[in-house]
């Protein structure tokens, strides 16, 4: 799972990312309002952690315009206002969770386990498009003619696309979202990840294809 920490406090984010980096989560961390609406954006992050109180913005302004863009990334908002009115807020501008501060990092990891819960219940049930299906569980997809074993990549790329069908999805966010933001990969990675799909969906007898759209990024459609 990739974790995006939202936090003004240096010190405390520093805390954050280390702890979850030893749990086996993947975290990048911002400090300000600007950057958490960059990197949103670039659809990379299953989880976000979000300060409420922002040093160029409020927490719940930024969570407003990821729903409002279509962004269904978890968000636990985190902040020391601890009224019945500001929690309602914050849940009703789309927060899954909200944790007040200070808060024991064993419980924020809990509340990560939680929220991951709910996905991991919709995962298991298998993605499905037109003739595909792909098993989140063991990265295999299966077609009219067989199944065919994924690699990590694979999977977490197909995922995308049949969370998306129809849907032109830009490369940029294709590489941000299964490389991260800030990964250092060739621009070609992506293309030969493509051509390892389009293998696989022919080799299962699909009538689903991945199409091209020149510079732009890709689509999965029905042929």
């Amino acid at each position: 799972m990739r974790v995006l920490i939202v936090e003004d406090d240096a010190d405390l984010c520093g805390m954050i990312q280390s702890r979850l980096s030893r749990e086996g989560y993947e975290a990048d961390v911002c400090h300000n309002g600007g950057d958490a609406v960059y990197y949103i954006e670039q659809h990379a992050y299953d989880l976000i952690l979000l300060d409420r109180m922002l040093p160029d913005g409020s927490g719940t302004g930024i969570l407003k315009h990821m729903r409002d863009a279509g962004i269904q990334a978890h968000v636990i908002i985190t902040t020391a206002l601890n009224g019945i009115g500001d929690r309602v807020e914050g849940l009703d501008a789309g927060a899954d969770d909200y944790l007040v501060k200070p808060y024991d990092t064993d419980e924020l990891l809990a509340r990560i386990r939680a929220v991951s819960r709910r996905s991991a219940r919709i995962e298991t049930k298998g993605l499905i498009f037109e003739d595909i299906e792909l098993n989140p569980a063991n990265s295999t997809l299966i077609g009219p003619s067989g199944v065919r074993e994924l690699s990590g990549r694979e999977a977490a790329l197909m995922a995308i696309f049949i969370k998306n069908p129809d849907r032109l999805l830009k490369r940029s966010m294709l590489l941000a979202k299964v490389w991260g933001p800030d990964a250092d990969i060739e621009d070609g990675n992506l293309d030969n990840y493509i051509h390892f799909l389009r293998r696989r969906l022919k080799a299962v007898n699909s009538t689903v294809i991945i199409k091209t759209a020149r510079g732009i990024g890709y689509s999965l459609v029905k042929m």
